[in-house]
């Protein structure tokens, strides 16, 4: 009896070379399926091929997706589901960026490795930042800050914003405002609208827009927002002889759904996944499209490149260990389909960047013109003002 005892502690003190690596993915699939099943795409090849190349350590890598609701509440809860009961060794994931935020608390609380791949506002690595958190995706300061140098260029004085009122739009509304006045001293904000995400009154909000006579416009909105803002601002006639900028209206989720109705000049952020022809991006692009016949949006980049960033601080960390695989993502530098990306130690930001450009039509469809890549290492704040902001010395 004492033997098998002594035999029973002894391989419950081995790793667990045999068994898979479980990432407990949790995103908003039903609210946001135009972003997220490319996304889930994405996730999927990568696993495919990060296991059919031997997995990670020699242990395979596998996912245990969830529905969050879209809500905060639910988020934690799915959260905590995924690591008592389905013991998954990191979190991955989210799309709103109050969801993002109320997982990345838990994830401090829980002291377990959360990479949010989506959420992008500025919160989740600034002043909501903890140790145990990372971001994937340019934050809303980082692609607004992408926009401003053409913004700035133009030169116009009164500009309104509209925005969806809620993290991402807020905190997008007010990096423009912060970055433009920088820019351009004297610039005036002559009207703002923020409805309510998923609820906008187009009507009310283009006929407010008009109202204020502004030179210029800064949108975050995107999804059926951006849909219904476009159509009515093309029928009353708000985008004529105005400038338009557009967070995220650039990428094909939102812009394959304009259509005709895609409205020239906007200068937007994006991905034009047709015309990238780097090796990094090719290679993605064609495994992408072999396997699912179908071409990739901005969520399959988001997604696959999630995949991969715990994967590479599983092989960095050489363990599965939450603190060890921290200390890995810290300078962590990888390849991604948009070229190679470092995670920063000082906030745990990614260096991916996104694609800037202008709105065009084609063949009936909307598209991207003029686009160059914003490399997201050259759009942060100091590093001083990034400690001030994470409130460390």
């Amino acid at each position: 009896m004492k033997r098998f005892l002594l035999l029973t502690l002894w391989a419950a003190a081995l790793p667990s070379f045999g068994q898979n690596i479980r990432i407990g993915e949790l995103n908003s699939y039903k609210v946001f399926p135009a972003f997220l099943e490319p996304y889930k795409k994405g996730m999927e090849l990568a696993l495919e091929e990060i296991n059919a190349s031997g997995g990670v350590n020699g242990r395979k890598l596998e996912l245990v997706s969830r529905d969050d609701g879209g809500t905060p509440g639910d988020a934690v809860r799915v959260a905590e589901e995924l690591l008592s009961r389905e013991k998954v060794n990191v979190l991955m994931g989210t799309f709103a960026s109050n969801v993002g935020l109320a997982v990345a608390n838990l994830a401090n609380q829980r002291k377990v490795l959360f990479v949010a791949s989506e959420p992008l506002t500025d919160k989740i690595v600034w002043e909501n930042g903890n140790r145990y958190t990372f971001r994937l995706r340019p934050s809303t300061y980082m692609q607004t800050a992408m926009l401003i140098p053409q913004a700035a260029k133009l030169g116009k004085k009164r500009w309104a914003i509209v925005y969806p009122n809620y993290e991402y739009g807020q905190s997008a509304a007010a990096s423009f405002k912060k970055l433009l006045l920088q820019a351009q001293p004297g610039v005036e904000f002559v009207g703002e609208q923020a409805p309510a995400l998923g609820k906008i009154d187009a009507g009310a909000v283009v006929q407010a827009l008009a109202d204020a006579k502004p030179d210029a416009i800064f949108s975050s909105l995107f999804a059926v927002d951006l849909q219904k803002f476009v159509r009515e601002g093309n029928t009353r006639g708000l985008f004529k002889d105005r400038a338009v900028f557009n967070l995220i209206a650039g990428e094909p989720e939102y812009l394959d759904t304009l259509k005709e109705e895609t409205p020239t000049g906007w200068w937007v952020t994006g991905y034009p996944w047709s015309e990238i022809n780097t090796p990094e991006h090719t290679s993605f692009r064609s495994a992408y499209e072999k396997r699912w016949k179908d071409y990739p949006r901005q969520g399959s980049v988001v997604g696959y490149t999630a995949v991969y960033t715990v994967a590479n601080a599983l092989r960095k960390a050489k363990s599965a260990d939450t603190e060890k695989l921290v200390e890995a993502l810290k300078g962590l530098e990888m390849q991604s389909p948009f070229g190679p990306i470092l995670w920063r130690p000082i906030d745990h930001q990614s260096t991916m960047g996104a694609y800037v450009g202008q709105f065009a039509q084609k063949d009936g469809k909307g598209v991207m013109v003029n686009w160059y890549y914003a490399d997201g290492a050259k759009f942060q704040p100091s590093d001083n003002e990034i400690r001030l902001l994470r409130k460390e010395p």
